[in-house]
């Protein structure tokens, strides 16, 4: 195998992602070979829909010939899904078809010793139903790495990572601690060092508006501070806490490759506004490298042919190495 393949799960079936799929293959050549896991019957329906016509090839997941693949075609292992429209609204329907979907993949990874998965975006709502806060979440648990992973959302002038994911604001006090704090700033610095042999420049934000509070014993004061000492004394380069309403400042920024911030919206808002669709979702500490496009299914735009794929394009070429 001269260059691994990168697995592609396609995600949930009524969303936008065979649409840039199909475009990100239109518009650039990819050296490694892609295979995507989906239903060969739904790829075909939203090919001839939006008005592409790649070839396909079907490929049995148990018997994959590394060597002979390129992107002539598109590379397929077939998922049976039954639906009736494939442009219809997001449905629990999907749930059953998307976790097998990874099933394939996990096997196909772990069977070749493969690092590079990508997966389309998939409506937390239907698929997850409260067991997983997210699908970082939902790989961790599948792979059994007991909780040492961090979500970064990658873009090379700024990355920024929350140190909680997909959970309700009121909850996020009770699952921030130095311990945490600490796994996520040595994951993201081991993936800077064996990505770009650099050690990253680390900021991190405060709980708090302004990093105080008008009560004693704030997160910043027996938390946030005493994990940032110990970090520095380790000599890992992390700064802060800094409130998160300046941090994002031009000055600022120019002095951090990350800021981890303590909950979703605090960092991931900002890099939105920043990046739009210029970054990639990475998921740290897992067997494999996954990466996700920065943006939900869209179903509203299912269709339509007029979604950007830039992100996805992003994440290809992240992994195409």
């Amino acid at each position: 195998m001269n260059r691994q393949p990168i697995i592609i799960v396609a995600g949930e079936p009524n969303s936008i992602f065979l649409e840039i799929f199909f475009k990100s293959l239109k518009s650039h050549k990819y050296k490694s070979p892609l295979i995507i896991i989906a239903s060969r019957k739904l790829l075909n329906q939203q090919m001839n829909k939006l008005g592409y016509s790649f070839k396909v090839n079907s490929i049995n997941a148990n018997f994959i010939k590394f060597s002979e693949l390129n992107n002539k075609k598109i590379n397929i292992i077939n998922v049976d899904y039954n639906f009736d429209n494939c442009f219809d609204n997001i449905t629990i329907k999907s749930k059953s078809y998307i976790n097998k979907c990874f099933n394939v993949a996990l096997k196909i990874l772990k069977k070749n010793k493969l690092t590079k998965l990508i997966n389309g975006p998939i409506s937390k709502k239907h698929f997850l139903q409260g067991r997983h806060f997210g699908i970082t979440e939902y790989l961790a648990d599948k792979t059994k790495i007991n909780g040492k992973f961090a979500m970064l959302i990658f873009n090379r002038k700024l990355s920024v990572s929350p140190l909680t994911t997909h959970i309700a604001l009121k909850d996020v006090s009770k699952k921030i601690s130095q311990k945490k704090i600490h796994e996520h700033v040595l994951l993201i610095t081991q993936f800077y060092k064996k990505r770009f042999n650099k050690t990253p420049k680390i900021a991190v934000t405060g709980l708090n508006p302004h990093c105080e509070s008008n009560f004693k014993d704030s997160e910043e004061d027996l938390i946030i501070k005493p994990a940032i000492k110990k970090l520095s004394k380790l000599n890992y380069l992390v700064g802060g806490p800094y409130p998160a309403d300046t941090i994002f400042a031009k000055d600022q920024l120019k002095r951090y490759d990350v800021i981890i911030g303590m909950y979703h919206d605090q960092v991931l808002s900002p890099v939105k506004t920043l990046f739009g669709f210029d970054a990639i979702n990475i998921t740290l500490g897992l067997p494999f490298i996954r990466v996700s496009p920065d943006h939900g299914p869209n179903s509203s735009m299912l269709g339509k042919n007029l979604s950007n794929p830039q992100s996805l394009i992003k994440a290809l070429k992240f992994l195409d190495k």
